[in-house]
């Protein structure tokens, strides 16, 4: 005899979930309270794990650093790694330094080179990708993990979309980066035509601070700094 695999008569289940929607926007309302007093700011992703010593670790704090002097502020996740190079560069640099922290099993907890009153605390990873989203006048990515990913192909799929304004989406480091953007090229485009040669224009690839800084200068000397909707 087949078991019947919900029995319940889910007319008569109560719960709670209606409630959650006010915790969702208190979120919300934080987070738009806080950065839409923060500035013109660009994200920095980049893996958790990667150590001071790294390369990349190193180049994120001299981008950071470099994002300063010329105005910008920087937001990351407010975790280690990456994150921890991004605000430190900017913190050392006298530049705004926003972390948007959110509580994990592992990896994640607050660096200290966070401003104190831009430090921002996250339940729900939809809520905190919408603050990066709307906040950030660029995406600047380093080498990371499904994270990262995740962030990056949000972004462009949201300018590919229409459904907020172009930005900058900045990979940083060839060597990682080349695989992943050739197959977007001959599989995605080129075999299976499942994206347009002009999604491609939405990703610059690079290895150096300094072509970050000219890709972002570059482009907002046609268009405003402001948030993305």
């Amino acid at each position: 005899m087949k078991k019947e695999r919900n029995p319940k008569n889910w007319n008569e289940v109560k719960t709670n979930d209606s409630w959650g929607i006010f915790k969702i926007m208190g979120e919300f309302v934080n987070g738009y309270e806080k950065l839409s007093r923060i500035g013109p700011c660009v994200s920095i992703f980049g893996s958790a794990r990667t150590k001071p010593e790294d390369e990349y670790y190193q180049l994120a704090e001299s981008i950071a650093k470099k994002l300063s002097d010329n105005g910008y502020g920087v937001i990351t996740g407010g975790g280690p790694g990456i994150m921890e190079a991004g605000n430190k560069g900017a913190h050392n640099a006298g530049g705004t330094s926003v972390g948007l922290n959110i509580e994990l099993p592992f990896e994640q907890h607050d660096n200290p080179y966070i401003d104190s009153d831009k430090s921002i605390d996250f339940d729900y990873f939809f809520v905190r990708k919408v603050m990066f989203v709307k906040y950030s006048q660029g995406f600047i990515v380093m080498p990371g993990g499904f994270g990262t990913l995740d962030e990056l192909f949000e972004a462009i799929t949201l300018i590919q979309t229409h459904k907020i304004g172009k930005f900058p989406i900045i990979l940083v480091g060839k060597k990682f980066w080349s695989g992943l953007v050739d197959w977007i090229k001959e599989t995605l485009l080129d075999s299976y035509h499942n994206i347009s040669k002009e999604d491609i224009d939405l990703i610059n690839i690079v290895d150096t601070d300094d072509e970050v800084i000219e890709i972002l200068n570059k482009f907002y000397e046609k268009y405003n700094l402001e948030p993305n909707f």
